[in-house]
């Protein structure tokens, strides 16, 4: 049963649908290793054959450039299903674990599972690689799934229902469009995992529904993700990396750097190398270049250009509501409580913030909440490591931004506020997975050594071996 509710259907049946994909999931029809290739597959042929549905979708929501659409969301999802392909084989098979003496003779293993039924609640600033990769990861771990695409990019919500379910199952994947109140409905019934992507307000409520089922969840959440500038750093490489990050998707990105701290000795030369990487990428009017995205909606946009009050516009600023464009803009001077410097922007703004050292970047970061990725520029190799291990973060960079996320063997996800669980290649195998733990022993021998009653020579002989 494939599931689409809109604000014009009636009213989602989250019961029924959830049921209904149990009764597949118990029948053991999602278990075969030959089931989870063919939905993997289908993912891909689906992605391949839609290609320009997609981008237009895309670009219809978020203003998208092709290029940038394919590789942030296409080509991403389409790479997470190779990689699953490519090692399925060898996830899926018991991993034997050494047997202590008292357990002989005998063999351990751990074998994965799949857990049931899951749920995929994506959101809209990468619409297709958000809903996408985790669904791979439940796919491949061999689990019935519910997808539930975000309202605020329609298009690609609406592509995404109607082209799913011609390549993939129907019996066992269902797509669910609309609002809050079919995520509520959703919400309501018990799943065998949640993989949520989204704000830390809404991640509250989906584990708060979660803990009434005792429903374990993934949470991938955002914050103030930090990008330090040493002054060790290649402040031009720096600039032109730090720009596309922030930049990217008009700065709709969950691990885009949020705020730069940067060496007080560099901070002009940085903001210069800044201002002309933004002219590299889009021109002297980033309005009318073909490779700039715009803010998914005008509520967003409001928001973003009440930013601009916090600081002095030394790059960009320009904004126009009906367009929903927002220009590539750097802060100066802005306090550490005004709200671009406490709230995740989620915009294409970049508040810059002088720091006499790296140990007070360090320091700012410790005294705040711990974010989702944090990065560091510095050519001192030392200076760089230091940053890193000194503060906690989901993810870290040295001398680029945004890019571990395309690195399948690394997870992806948060800690404290910015989330909790990861997925990514075989870590979204493995969280939608149950690992198992088997023990087989042999029936001989069969020493009375363990069992009673027990004598002084039985205790001496468990102390030895135990």
């Amino acid at each position: 049963m494939t599931a689409t509710s809109t604000p014009d259907d009636t009213a989602l049946d989250a019961a029924g649908l959830v049921a209904a994909l149990r009764e597949t999931f118990r029948s053991g029809r999602t278990v075969p290793v030959a089931w989870r290739t063919a939905q993997l597959r289908g993912v891909r042929s689906m992605l391949t054959d839609h290609e320009g549905e997609f981008l237009a979708a895309l670009a219809a929501d978020l203003g998208k450039p092709a290029t940038e659409a394919y590789a942030t969301d296409l080509g991403f999802a389409k790479a997470e299903v190779e990689h699953a392909l490519a090692h399925l084989d060898r996830w899926v098979k018991p991993t034997r674990v050494s047997t202590p003496l008292i357990a002989q003779p005998g063999r351990a293993w751990i074998q994965y599972e799949p857990l049931g039924v899951v749920l995929v609640i994506a959101p809209w600033n990468y619409p297709v690689q958000l809903t996408l990769g985790p669904l791979v990861g439940a796919l491949a771990a061999g689990n019935a799934a519910v997808v539930k695409p975000s309202e605020l990019a329609p298009a690609t919500s609406a592509v995404l229902a109607r082209r799913l379910p011609e390549y993939v199952d129907p019996t066992a994947v269902a797509v669910v469009e609309g609002a809050a109140a079919e995520t509520t409905a959703l919400l309501a019934e018990r799943f065998d995992h949640i993989l949520y992507t989204g704000n830390g307000r809404v991640g509250r409520i989906v584990m708060t529904a979660a803990a009434a089922h005792l429903t374990p969840v993934t949470l991938e959440l955002g914050g103030k993700s930090p990008v330090v500038i040493d002054r060790s750093a290649d402040l031009k490489v720096a600039a032109t990396r730090v720009a596309w990050g922030r930049y990217l998707n008009a700065g709709q990105t969950c691990i885009a750097p949020d705020h730069a701290l940067v060496h007080a000795d560099v901070v002009d030369a940085f903001t210069d190398e800044l201002r002309r990487a933004i002219r590299t990428f889009y021109g002297p009017d980033p309005r009318t270049s073909p490779d700039y995205g715009r803010i998914v909606n005008e509520h967003h946009h409001r928001r973003l250009v009440g930013y601009l009050a916090d600081g002095e516009v030394v790059v960009g600023g320009e904004h126009d509501a009906s367009d929903r464009y927002l220009a590539p803009t750097v802060l100066h001077g802005v306090a550490d409580d005004a709200p671009s410097m406490t709230d995740e922007i989620f915009g294409p703004i970049l508040p810059i913030r002088p720091v006499a050292d790296v140990d007070e970047a360090v320091a700012f970061v410790n005294a705040r909440e711990k974010p989702l990725a944090l990065y560091v520029f510095a050519d001192n190799d030392v200076v760089a490591r230091h940053v890193v291990d000194a503060t906690s973060s989901g993810s870290a960079a040295i001398n680029a931004t945004l890019l571990q996320m395309s690195v399948p063997g690394l997870p992806f996800g948060g800690v404290g506020e910015s989330g909790t669980g990861a997925y990514h290649g075989r870590h979204s195998f493995v969280t939608f997975s149950h690992a198992k733990a088997v023990l087989r022993k042999g029936v001989r021998p069969d020493p009375a050594l363990a069992y009673p009653p027990y004598t002084a020579f039985k205790e001496r002989m468990l102390r030895r071996f135990l």
